[in-house]
């Protein structure tokens, strides 16, 4: 495996700013910050940006139809831009390059092609790139919906024949054997470290028996397992004593299955590890439930475990880690501490030492309360840090219910006296409960972007409720209780305009700074064109962030890219797209033109209603 020293010598061989003018990460770098050094789009001239190229990846029906599209697969896509190619993937998995400064398809490669039966969408947030010292060798490098890992040429496409079998490996081998028709699916780009891709994968949130969440390590060359970390600790594991009994044997859940960092220089991953199944009822997990709800970092050469911290103790609200951990430094007392923060669906932004994971803000553990559930053992206390404050509202009074319509606040008054609720970390009872934010609240997998020289993370939001009562089962049920609701497991709190039961702003855009903890200024983010005022909207899909001094988001439900200032939150430019943008957008130069793009999925589909599409847009100044 080459060294820490090989990876630097490379480094210098590139030219200086060549990483500058290119988005080689999902993230933008490998520690997510979603910086881009680029300004010639800047706050004086971004109200001029144009269309300068769409792409149709060709994928408008992929389920759902025109009176539901809760089941459309969404266009989750941020695509990665490498020497003048665009590499992306789409929601049948299948790996598209286009040219960056045109959008002209350069090659494509289709893991379904040949496959009997129906073709199969799901989201699918991009692929990763690796290469060799000399740049010779180049790799694009994905996980599937049906489990496998797979590793292309990126100058043709084509599979890298001596990576696993033919260019693919069975991620499925080793946590799956025993569950043959269980999820385990890979729905989010790996991490790259050295010469390891490193992965994660989403699996079944409900029953809690099914494929193992465990993290692994491939050589990037031949596809060869190098290390394994239990996100569930194994006997004489250390965390192993906080499972009750047999209660860690065969459970699933406690995955990675959005997007790891690398400190390449501290040689660590973090992984933001998501809840253990089943996601709502616990009874058969007693304790505390290490590894999930927890940020995880690894030594990314071995995968032994450096540190964790736990943000959700015994999960039973679907409080994942859903969010690429964001690696940021902080200014204390004239030093600069390496730091990391994890957003969270609860609304709360932890933000711990990189190195120790030692909180940099007090953390209190305070009462929340009981279950009244049979046999359920909710967790006496959670973790609340007292700064950053909470980015959303996390409780609900009759003064809150929306008065946007008549006819809205009639039915949000309805819904809300017929729900129970006791504040923040309210379990789902007996009886129908409001618990807020619910699963979609919050920070979402839409994460953060980071400006080192301000200092500000910006985070965007969702006050959104959930609603459910947990409902005894069969006899022969594998489980005891089960979330349900008139409207289904996963029912929102909101009306049938699927306009949230609280007053506005129901999604906001949020600049928060690292170095003391405040948040410098808050907006709407998104608006409800039937309505008067500046409501925001529910909103998933991340931002970045530019040395122009510019935040760009899509992410709401009204179909609109736009741009903010920075240093102020005031909305500088908005464009209408084909349909909602729920992906994280990205930008570069584009080498021959000297041209700044950015370019952003616009497809629509999943939780929301509305058009669906296949564009890819790129925007940029027009000539002068």
């Amino acid at each position: 495996m080459a060294g820490v020293a090989g990876q630097l010598v490379f480094l210098l061989l590139l030219s200086p700013g060549v990483f500058a003018q290119e988005w080689r990460f999902y993230g933008g770098d490998a520690g997510g910050t979603r910086f881009s050094a680029l300004q010639q789009i800047n706050r004086n001239n971004v109200g001029r940006l144009k269309r300068a190229w769409t792409y149709h990846m060709g994928e408008i029906d992929r389920g759902g139809n025109e009176t539901d599209r809760h089941h459309v697969a969404p266009f989750e896509s941020t695509p990665l831009m490498v020497d003048g190619v665009l590499y992306f993937s789409t929601p049948s998995n299948r790996v598209i390059a286009l040219k960056a400064e045109t959008g002209k398809e350069i090659w494509q490669f289709d893991p379904q092609a040949g496959h009997s039966g129906q073709r199969q969408f799901f989201q699918h947030r991009g692929v990763s790139y690796w290469q060799n010292r000399n740049g010779e060798d180049r790799r694009i490098l994905f996980g599937t919906f049906d489990g496998r890992l797979i590793a292309l040429d990126a100058k043709n496409g084509k599979p890298c024949r001596n990576f696993g079998k033919d260019g693919t490996v069975d991620l499925r081998a080793g946590v799956a054997d025993a569950f043959p028709g269980r999820e385990y699916s890979v729905t989010s780009p790996p991490a790259i470290y050295q010469d390891l891709v490193i992965t994660g994968a989403a699996v079944p949130e409900y029953p809690s028996k099914g494929p193992s969440g465990s993290v692994r390590a491939f050589d990037v060359r031949t596809g060869k397992l190098v290390w394994t970390f239990r996100t569930i600790p194994q006997p004489g594991e250390a965390g192993h004593e906080t499972w009750q009994e047999d209660a860690w044997k065969d459970r699933t859940g406690a995955n990675v299955w959005s997007i790891m960092s690398v400190d390449s220089e501290h040689g660590l991953v973090f992984l933001p590890v998501g809840s253990a199944s089943y996601d709502f009822y616990g009874a058969d997990r007693k304790g505390m439930d290490l590894f999930s709800n927890s940020l995880v970092a690894l030594d990314a050469a071995t995968g032994k475990p450096r540190w964790y911290f736990q943000m959700v103790h015994h999960d039973i609200w679907d409080y994942d880690m859903p969010a690429q951990p964001v690696l940021i430094t902080l200014r204390r007392d004239g030093r600069e501490i390496p730091a990391v923060a994890q957003v969270t669906k609860m609304g709360f932004v932890f933000i711990l030492d990189r190195l120790t994971g030692k909180p940099l803000f007090p953390v209190e553990e305070r009462n929340v309360p009981e279950s009244n559930v049979p046999g359920e053992a909710a967790w006496p206390t959670q973790p609340f840090p007292l700064r950053p404050a909470p980015l959303v509202r996390q409780s609900f009074s009759e003064a809150d219910v929306s008065d946007v319509t008549k006819e809205s606040h009639q039915y949000c008054t309805e819904l809300a006296h017929s729900l129970q609720t006791r504040g923040m970390f309210t379990p789902y009872g007996l009886e129908l409960t409001l618990v807020m934010p619910g699963t979609l609240g919050g920070g979402n997998w839409s994460g953060a972007s980071f400006d080192r020289a301000s200092g500000y993370l910006f985070v965007n939001a969702n006050e959104l409720g959930a609603v459910g009562a947990m409902q005894p089962q069969a006899a022969d049920a594998p489980e005891r209780y089960r979330r349900g609701s008139n409207d289904g497991e996963y029912a929102r709190f909101w009306d049938d305009n699927q306009w949230p039961c609280q007053k506005p702003p129901w999604g906001t855009l949020n600049a928060v700074d690292v170095n003391n903890g405040e948040i410098v200024w808050k907006v709407p983010l998104g608006s409800v064109d039937e309505l008067k005022g500046k409501t925001g909207t529910p909103n998933l899909g991340g931002s970045i962030v530019t040395a122009g001094g510019l935040v760009f988001i899509g992410a709401t439900i009204d179909s609109r890219f736009r741009a903010f200032e920075a240093n102020t939150g005031k909305q500088l430019w908005v464009a209408d797209l084909e349909a909602n943008a729920h992906a994280t957008p990205m930008t570069y130069i584009g080498e021959k033109t000297g041209k700044q793009f950015v370019v952003i999925a616009a497809g629509g589909g999943g939780y929301f209603r509305g058009k669906v599409s296949d564009t890819l847009a790129a925007f940029a100044l027009p000539e002068k």
